[in-house]
């Protein structure tokens, strides 16, 4: 079945992510204009469209854990899947400035004041520059640093699934399987260093 899926994956070209990305903004609305997202709609597209970005970004995080583990490799397509997330959150955040608040006073003591809204801010923060640099100029231009800078996506994904947790109204299970799969995901892509690397001087660098 992996063999399977991962010879049909050759086929599938990354850009054809790109078109596909948009359909659920479209479903969104379009059920934000019929009255599909009840009596709120604007908070609902707000929590939905976070929510997508967060699935998403948790996505490419088990890329590299599939193709470890489960000899699945969909690495090809995890740099579209980034880009996705990023636009899924800017949506998001879009949503909350221009129909939730609209108020531009009111953004500030809100980003100060509100603890969930002070973390998504910094999660959102820490991945402008991933959605900037990823392109093959930034790769070329930065070099190992490019591999150092995208080390954010571990932050910015646990302060987006804590940004869920502290969103939530009372005890809710949905946001901690959400935090839980971040930390689990996060323990999977640690690299374990062999014993002979730990007994050498230089294993504290590997």
């Amino acid at each position: 079945m992996v063999d399977w899926i991962n010879r049909a994956s050759r086929h599938i070209p990354p850009w054809l992510l790109y078109i596909v990305a948009p359909l659920p903004v479209a479903w969104f609305l379009y059920l934000g204009f019929t009255g599909g997202l009840g009596v709120e709609p604007i908070r609902a597209l707000e929590h939905k469209l976070g929510e997508l970005g967060l699935q998403v970004l948790l996505a490419v995080l088990a890329i590299t854990p599939l193709r470890r583990y489960a000899g699945l490799n969909l690495l090809r397509f995890r740099r579209a899947l980034g880009l996705i997330c990023f636009f899924y959150i800017a949506l998001h955040l879009l949503v909350w400035l221009v129909l939730d608040v609209q108020i531009p006073a009111q953004i500030w003591a809100d980003i100060v004041k509100r603890p969930y809204i002070t973390v998504g801010m910094l999660a959102f923060a820490l991945m402008v520059p991933l959605a900037v640099t990823s392109n093959n100029l930034s790769v070329r231009k930065l070099g190992k640093r490019w591999r150092k800078l995208h080390w954010l996506t571990y932050p910015a994904v646990l302060l987006g699934a804590l940004h869920f947790v502290l969103l939530a109204k009372g005890f809710q299970i949905e946001p901690l399987l959400y935090l839980g799969a971040a930390v689990l995901l996060l323990a999977l892509r640690v690299k374990k260093r062999s014993p002979r690397s730990l007994a050498t001087p230089g294993g504290a660098r590997g």
